[in-house]
């Protein structure tokens, strides 16, 4: 098992998010390994920095990533996170916001 990954934790739920954004702290806590409490913490992170919007849809939240932001990594600030994620998930990039 490898003792790295190749995205952060906040790289990874927002490719959770990509792919069902629907989905529960839970459940992005179990895929990733990681505490509910952090995953509560890094789409809080997400929300405050304006790359995912978050919207309550009875009782769960709904996602909206905002897709037309820069890559926050000074290499890659040409970029939109959302041709980013579609690389990663195989879908094409959302550029409606």
């Amino acid at each position: 098992m490898p003792s790295w990954n190749f995205l952060t934790n906040h790289g990874r739920v927002l490719l959770c998010i990509a792919r069902d954004p629907s989905i529960r702290l839970r459940d992005i806590a179990d895929t990733l390994d990681i505490t509910e409490r952090r995953a509560h913490d890094i789409v809080n992170d997400l929300a405050d920095e304006g790359y995912l919007l978050k919207e309550r849809d009875g009782r769960r939240n709904r996602y909206e990533i905002q897709g037309h932001l820069p890559f926050p990594d000074a290499l890659e600030r040409e970029r939109a996170m959302g041709d980013v994620l579609a690389v990663l998930t195989g879908r094409r990039p959302d550029r409606s916001t």
